[in-house]
């Protein structure tokens, strides 16, 4: 009888555990197909909480308007970024311009999307410590002055944060063994501000976006380290969409996608918040062709092979 009951018991059971062993990237839709999660995910140039907190509005944002499930996956370094677009495992990154034209080169129909409005002419400024008597620098042939000086970069395959200082070095004369020691990479712009601040490093080279952002929420100690020189402008952050999301949704998602980026709007409470943790007033069309010259400097540098 035991036997018997335990028997029904399982029965009744099975479908209910069935059910809880759904994974949590899919779910139902109206005609009860199962829906693969829209994956996206970002570079990790900032602190990791900033840009949880970040994402989370946003998958949010973009699961209402595209009217499938959206997931948010962090990763743990900028070569992760790329490597998880190619596998498949991220759908629609934010990427610097270098690590952007890295991912588009490994996944063919790959397409950048996307920019905020400050990205088509973006800059790098480079930080003192107040300490080493470095002046500020009024053209680009003053950068022979952090010879001999200890230095910093953000991440290795940072676009504002390694490539272009590095290309506006070498323009200026400079080469990587004229600093003092070894040059350092920080990992993140965050990173960067500190280490110059506390002294760690004389100088060193980050993005102006949230060099600016992080001193206006007075995270930056002013009587410690200042900006000595801002660079020419050049085009940087950007969204780029794996092609294979026409397969699982519709012919039309990337320009649905789109337009869900582009409709962000600064009078919407909701939308204005998501548009200031990204340090901008709108996303604007951009296209692969405006990282050219991103893709030259990274050939030259060794980033590109």
């Amino acid at each position: 009888m035991k036997k018997r009951l335990l028997g029904l018991l399982f029965i009744v059971l099975l479908p209910f555990s069935a059910c809880s062993s759904q994974p949590h990237s899919a779910t139902s839709s109206r005609n009860g197909a199962q829906v693969q999660s829209f994956t996206t995910g970002a570079i990790p140039d900032q602190d990791p909480e900033k840009l949880q907190r970040l994402y989370g509005k946003l998958t949010d944002y973009l699961e209402a308007e595209l009217g499938v499930p959206v997931e948010y996956k962090p990763v743990t370094d900028y070569a992760a970024a790329v490597t998880a677009f190619r596998v498949g495992d991220l759908d629609l990154v934010w990427f610097g311009g270098l690590t952007g034209v890295q991912a588009r080169l490994q996944v063919d129909g790959a397409e950048a999307i996307a920019q905020r409005d400050i990205d088509a002419e973006f800059h790098t400024v480079f930080i003192a410590n107040k300490n080493s008597q470095i002046k500020p620098i009024q053209d680009i042939s003053g950068l022979k002055a952090l010879k001999g000086n200890t230095f910093t970069f953000g991440s290795e395959s940072s676009t504002s944060g390694r490539l272009m200082p590095q290309y506006f070095l070498e323009q200026a004369g400079v080469q990587l063994e004229d600093f003092k020691g070894k040059i350092g990479f920080s990992g993140s712009h965050d990173k960067t501000i500190q280490l110059v601040e506390a002294g760690s490093y004389k100088a060193g080279a980050l993005n102006e976006q949230v060099w600016k952002s992080r001193v206006n929420s007075g995270e930056v100690d002013l009587e410690k380290v200042e900006v000595i020189w801002q660079t020419p402008s050049y085009y940087d952050y950007h969204w780029v969409i794996n092609p294979k999301v026409k397969e699982r949704y519709s012919d039309d998602f990337v320009q649905r996608v789109q337009a869900a980026l582009l409709k962000l709007d600064p009078n919407v409470p909701e939308q204005k918040e998501i548009l200031d943790l990204f340090g901008a007033a709108k996303f604007i069309p951009t296209k692969n062709s405006n990282y050219a010259q991103i893709e030259a400097v990274g050939r030259k540098i060794g980033k590109i092979k």
